[in-house]
Formats: structure tokens, sequence, C-alpha cells
């Protein structure tokens, strides 16, 4: 991203943002949200000074406080838990920065010292991760830059053009050369809409599909041999078990057509090279790990890995060796391993934390998230954020959903005001970021907050006091692709490319960085969490075979894609954005509002036995019989009854990687 600053009153003011039109994978090319980012910088409402609560938990109301006064109390009330035990003091944060020094360098450094829980960071993507981490032994998979040569493009639980759009722009050059692309959603999203095919399947469901694709391909013969034989270990299994989903039974799984299982296994072998755009969508069910390990198998059997333009593609964030020991500082831990705490359920944890024989949790200390709005069951995840013992700081831009509820809220920056480096996860590029315009108001970045927190701590260890410079020189290994990383060069340059080949195939021979060596169908580092080492199909927790009697009383799925314009929540604030969505809506297909008497634009009530909101529905084949969609996620102050689609959701987790299952969820819609 360029930052165009002008001197205005003797200050630098921001006054354009664009994409890079050197940078090869962005191509100059901003989404519509990032194109606001000005407009978010410089909101009205940004926090610009320390606030401290005036209110009840939960109004909102803060007056006015020094960083000495907020900094000198927060450490005294930390403080005085520790003294008891301090994993009794819960971290909690993810994505609202991706930087390896705003993220979590100096937050760590500080947490280990003090001894709190640790945070199991599962919201967005462990269980897709650590699947593909079993299968392949990395996350990594096509180069972004090759798919525009790719002659089938496979969005599986994806919305390129919202969560995507450079790939996309790919996407639409292969299409111009005769590409074939085919979307695999419930969902008929933008992308959907704009493919040549779309394969509407029932959510929770992919890994069925996956099977059946394995299964044809099997009975046809379709297959890479000689790959099979000398790169993948666990075949002879795989097939025996694909045996057990032919098409027309993954077409009742799925509510599909035989037709489509057997049309899309043909193309995935005749048509090459074919790479598939896999994303976290389809992993947000109970069987989402599964899922994942069984698409992921597929490229090895039709053996797409052998060509730069052939493949899969998840993430590529397992190409960026990140120095753990340097950068996050483990050994002030002294020989400590506090208990976890997974972020995916802090509602259950923050009621019954305590009563369960764990130390409660007395202390939240929310950076980089905005829990209340996002986490699964927020009227749970309310409800613990208004314990009046619970004491809570938050660092944040602006007064969300979570901040209503701080003790203390303290300003932090935005990318245009702070250093940071990032890594990537759908390009092989590290980044630089470096700050266009001092800080707003008295806002501080996350890192010197830590620092600030960890002076008032009485913390006096030497890596306390190292700048932002320091944090982002130590961020990689000088090993594997960042061997030559050096964030000096980085910071002039502005981004430079991993050290790998210009035309790059990660598994052309094979040399999967597993423990054998191989694309592993049957994993024992699987079968060591005793769960089954062979890809397999889980239901839904909450669906017709698995719960029939639930099913009877909330017949249609749910799901809460995100929102073009959102980012989860951390956009939804901007009255440019906000505006083009208008309010929350529910899209419901026509058969499913008819037999309710639901009208287009009428305000429906969908519930089920967690919670109720209230939505403005769109009568739309877009979504698919069976099955409603809300895009997400808004602030539940900025909904007309104050609730989002996590009122509905649950805190089950996945199979694999200990993930939410956002979108294994039943629900009734009603005329409000």
């Amino acid at each position: 991203m360029l930052v165009t600053v002008e001197e205005r009153a003797g200050k630098a003011v921001a006054v354009k943002v664009a994409g890079d039109p050197s940078h090869p994978t962005t191509q100059g090319v901003l989404c519509t949200k990032v194109s606001r980012y000005l407009e978010r910088t410089y909101h009205p409402d940004r926090v610009l000074h320390p606030l401290k609560r005036a209110g009840r938990k939960g109004e909102g109301r803060f007056e006015r406080v020094s960083w000495d006064e907020a900094l000198a109390d927060i450490a005294a009330r930390l403080q005085a838990i520790a003294a008891v035990d301090p994993q009794r003091v819960v971290p909690y944060s993810y994505a609202g920065t991706m930087g390896l020094v705003q993220g979590e360098a100096m937050a760590s450094r500080f947490f280990h010292k003090l001894g709190a829980s640790f945070l199991d960071r599962t919201i967005c993507a462990t269980a897709g991760a650590e699947a593909l981490n079993y299968t392949l032994g990395t996350r990594t998979g096509t180069d972004v830059e090759q798919f525009d040569n790719s002659k089938l493009i496979v969005f599986w639980g994806t919305n390129a053009i919202t969560s995507n759009l450079h790939l996309w722009s790919r996407a639409q050059e292969a299409k111009r050369r005769g590409a074939k692309l085919v979307a695999i959603d419930p969902y008929r999203s933008l992308t959907a809409e704009k493919c040549h095919q779309h394969i509407a399947l029932l959510p929770g469901t992919d890994a069925a599909l996956a099977l059946g694709l394995v299964h044809v391909l099997v009975r046809e013969g379709w297959l890479d041999r000689d790959y099979i034989a000398r790169h993948t270990l666990g075949f002879e299994a795989l097939a025996a078990r694909a045996a057990e989903f032919a098409p027309q039974r993954v077409a009742e799984l799925c509510g599909i057509t035989a037709q489509e299982v057997e049309g899309l296994a043909h193309d995935y072998w005749h048509i090459r090279p074919a790479a598939i755009r896999l994303n976290y969508g389809m992993q947000r069910a109970a069987g989402g790990g599964n899922a994942v390990r069984a698409v992921a198998s597929l490229p090895a059997l039709a053996g797409h890995w052998r060509d730069p333009a052939g493949g899969l593609l998840l993430s590529t964030s397992g190409m960026f060796p990140v120095d753990a020991q340097r950068l996050y500082r483990p050994g002030l831990l002294a020989g400590r391993t506090p208990r976890t705490i997974n972020m995916s359920t802090i509602g259950h944890d923050l009621l019954n934390a305590g009563a369960d024989g764990r130390p409660p949790i007395e202390a939240l200390v929310v950076y980089n998230s905005n829990p209340v709005a996002v986490a699964p069951q927020s009227r749970q995840v309310a409800a613990g954020f208004a314990r009046e013992d619970l004491f809570t700081v938050v660092l944040e831009h602006f007064r969300t959903d979570t901040a209503d509820y701080a003790d203390y809220l303290l300003p932090a920056t935005t990318q245009l005001e702070h250093i940071d480096v990032h890594k990537a996860y759908g390009h092989l590029y590290v980044l630089a970021n470096n700050p266009a315009i001092a800080p707003l108001g008295e806002a501080l970045p996350n890192s010197e907050i830590f620092r600030r927190l960890a002076r008032a701590m009485g913390y006096t260890e030497p890596c306390f006091a190292e700048d932002d410079d320091a944090l982002a020189a130590a961020a990689f290994t000088r090993h594997g692709p960042t061997a030559r990383y050096n964030w000096a060069r980085l910071k002039e340059s502005g981004w430079e490319r991993l050290d790998v080949p210009a035309t790059y195939a990660p598994f052309a021979a094979g040399e999967f960085p597993t423990p054998s060596g191989k694309c592993e169908f049957v994993s024992e580092r699987v079968a060591a969490l005793g769960i089954d080492p062979l890809p397999g199909y889980l239901p839904p927790n909450e669906g017709p075979v698995s719960n029939p009697a639930l099913a009877q009383r909330f017949p249609l799925a749910f799901i809460s894609p995100p929102a073009r314009n959102h980012l989860n929540s951390t956009f939804v604030n901007l009255a440019s954005l906000r505006d083009v969505d208008g309010e929350p809506t529910l899209e419901i297909h026509p058969r499913d509002a008819a037999a309710r008497g639901i009208a287009d634009r009428s305000r429906v009530r969908v519930f089920n036995e967690r919670g109720s909101i209230e939505l403005l529905a769109r009568v739309t084949e877009r979504a698919r019989a069976g099955v409603v969609v809300a895009l997400s996620i808004w602030w539940k102050k900025l909904a007309r009854d104050g609730r989002n689609a996590n009122e509905l959701t649950n805190q089950r987790l996945t199979d694999i990687g200990r993930a939410p299952t956002f979108y294994d969820c039943l629900v009734e819609v009603e005329r409000a």
C-alpha cells in the first residue's frame, strides 16, 4: 500500500492510499475495505486518549485519564491478581493487526513474564491449518501468481471476490485464456455467480463430496500412479474409505446430484493443470478438519502438484519461519506451563472457569480483537464480560462492542502510524509496514503500550527495552525461505519475495515436510490424537443425521459468511461502507420463505435455543433451499435489535484444531 502524505500546519497528513503497482501479487489494487483506510484512520470516533470506565459494564461510558494514571492502576490490579495466581490473567487477541511486531511480539514477552494463561488462537484458521500440516506437512501451496496459468480453478468454500481479490484477478485472466471456474459453496456468492459452475452443497458436507471425488477417480483409474507410489502414504486405505462414498450416496448427503459429483471428478482429471483455492468457510463445522484433509488429498491423487499452476492453496503462512525464541522470549516463563484458554470458548470460560476446578478468570487484556461481537454464542460472551469482578483492559481504535465493557480503554495506533513487519498467507512476500504519519492524539503502538506496562510492573529485563525496529529485525529465522532476511533492507524496499524459485511448484518432486516425507493420506500424528488417521466424513453436530429431534424444531441451516465490506467487524463502523449494506439481512430461498409466509424485505425473527435476532429478509435463490444466510459480522450496537449472528452460533469445536463451528448451526425463521 502506498500512502501519499502532505504537510499541513506543520504536521504530516495522509491524503491518499493506493495499491503498489510494482507488487507482483496485488498489482496496484486495494480491496473496497482497505481503500477506505484513511476514513478509518481519521474517523471522528477514534479513541485518542486513555479512558477509564465511568458507568456500568456494557454502557460504554468513560472518563479521560492520563497514561501514567491508567498504567499505574492497571499494573497494580494485575499484580494483585498475579500474586494469587497469574493464570487468572488471560490475554485475548487475534488479527486486528496481523503484523509480527504489533501482534504478539512485546505482548507475548509481557504475558510470559507475568505467567498469564496461554490463549489458543483458534477462531479463524486452526482446523484447516492443522489438517493441512497433518496431510502436507506445512501450510503452503500453489503460488497465487501461477493461477492465471491454471486450466481448471475450483473455489472451495471461498468467496474470492470478497476475501481474495488478487487471486480472483488471476482467475479472471485464466478464464480469458479458456480456464473453467467452479465454485463449491452452499451460497451463490458473488464469486459463484461468475463461475462456469456452482455446486451448492449443504453446509458441513464438504468431506463427503471430496471422498466422492476420490471414489470416482479410483473407480475410473484417473490416478497418477507414479506420483502416488513415489510421494504418498496410505493410498490403499484411502481408496477403501472412498469406496463407501458412491456418487449417489454423496448426492444424498450433500443435497446435490450424482451427476455433479461425476462431472467434477471428470473435469478434475481431464482438465490440466487444476488448482483448488480452498478457504476457511468449509472448515467451520464439526468435521472441518477432516474435510480439509480429504480435499488436500486430491492434488496428489491426480498428479496436479507436478505443475506450478496445479495443486491447492489454503495458506502460504508456513513458508515464513518466525523466530519464536527471539521474538516472543518463551524463556521468560522460567519453566512454568500455564493453562490454556481457547478463545472460541471464552463465553463458557468466563462464566464457568473456577466452577470446573480451574482457576477463575479475573482479568482480561484484549487487543487486536472484538470478542463480544465475533466470538460464538455471543449472549454468553457478553454475560461473561459483564461480570463486575472481571478486570478488563482493551487496546482499541474505536468503542467497539467489547470496548464498552472495558475498565480501561487504551488508544492504539493504526497501520499508518506504526512500524511492523508482516508475513503473508496468500502470497510469497515479506512486507514492511513503515509509519506514514505520527500517531494521532495520545495513541500508542501495541508494542509501546506493553513496554510501558512492563515498566509499570517493575520488569527490568533488557528485552522489554527493545524498540520496534529491533523486534522487526528479530522476526524471522535466518534459514530456509527467509535466509536472506534483512530488516533494514526490507524497510527501504517495502516488500521482498521469499527465497524460492520464480516458478515455484512446492511438491512437484514430492518432498513433503511430513514425518514420512510424503503426502500422508494416513497420518500417525492424527492417530496419536485419538482420531481416525484417515480422512472421513463427520456429519454436522446440528443436522438431521446427528440430531433429528433438533432438526425438526430448527430445520434451516444457518451460515454467516463475511460481508464484502466488513472484514469481520473491523470496517463496519465506517458509514461509507455500512451504507452500502444498509442493515443486517437474512437471505432465504423462495420455497423456504413461502412456507413461512415471509415476503421480500419483511422483518423476520431468526432463532434457536441459544438466542434470536431480527433481520431484514431478502427472498432470493442465492440462498439454496434449506439454508439461510446472514452476511456478517455487524457490531451489535449498530444493529436495530442490538444483536448479531453470533447470538445463534455455538461454542462446540471442530474435530481437528479446536476451532469454532460457526457454520454448524440450525435455526428457524418466522415473521417478526
